[in-house]
């Protein structure tokens, strides 16, 4: 295992679960955490916890994007990992499926990662390192009825995951795409009594993008799926 030598990250599309997880195990780990995600407003109890800021940034909007690496540079420094874990679900029968919430699933889960990806690697390819991770899903392998839309951009996220790693990681930069295949714990959506462990942790989820960080460029991994142990695959 690599020695840890990243410094600040910059999470996109915080909310109270996964991300919030991600950023208190990454400033407990010695980085500096920038959070980002339309309403910064809500993220700053986070920000405060972790010592880290907080950012408004909608994914989707390119001059969005640019301002907060520009913001995110200026008030803390360039970020060397960029987690992206913004997403967004339109559900239905394809025949009742509104055209625009189609259009925002795509351009919310996949079309603004590759905006974050590319500001990012614009600045991490001068340094030659750094640490570019996506957040998928079950529907980034498997496309269930009644959530075309889902399907769609976590396929493309998928998609652009593989390429830029393929791409990226001769020059230093490390791509990794999480699948998690199962639900995420939380306070709404706890363990049934009867079935102990059915869904993910997500506390334990960040410790494995934490592992990811911490593995040595001769083994890097640039995909691993996450499931409960009762998740059927």
């Amino acid at each position: 295992m690599t020695a840890f030598s990243y410094r600040t990250a910059l999470i996109v599309g915080v909310g109270a679960g996964l991300s919030a997880s991600l950023a208190r195990l990454l400033a407990k780990s010695g980085m500096t955490v920038a959070l980002a995600a339309r309403r910064a407003v809500e993220l700053a109890p986070l920000a405060k916890e972790v010592g880290g800021k907080s950012f408004a940034c909608d994914a989707t909007k390119i001059a969005e994007v640019a301002r907060l690496f520009a913001d995110v540079e200026t008030e803390l420094s360039a970020p060397d990992v960029v987690i992206y874990n913004a997403s967004y679900r339109a559900r239905g029968p394809l025949v009742d499926l509104d055209p625009d919430e189609v259009a925002k699933a795509l351009a919310v889960t996949a079309f603004g990662g590759f905006l974050v990806a590319q500001e990012a690697v614009r600045r991490m390819l001068p340094q030659g390192r750094g640490a570019l991770l996506f957040t998928g899903a079950s529907a980034s392998v498997k496309g269930y009825a009644q959530s075309a839309p889902f399907a769609m951009g976590k396929f493309a996220l998928r998609g652009l995951a593989q390429s830029l790693a393929r791409e990226l990681s001769p020059r230093g930069i490390h791509v990794a795409h999480v699948v998690i295949d199962g639900g995420i714990r939380s306070a709404r959506r706890p363990d049934p009594q009867e079935a102990s462990d059915s869904t993910l942790d997500p506390d334990a989820i960040a410790r494995t993008y934490l592992d990811l960080l911490r593995q040595d460029r001769s083994a890097w991994a640039w995909e691993i799926e996450l499931r409960p142990w009762v998740e059927k695959f």
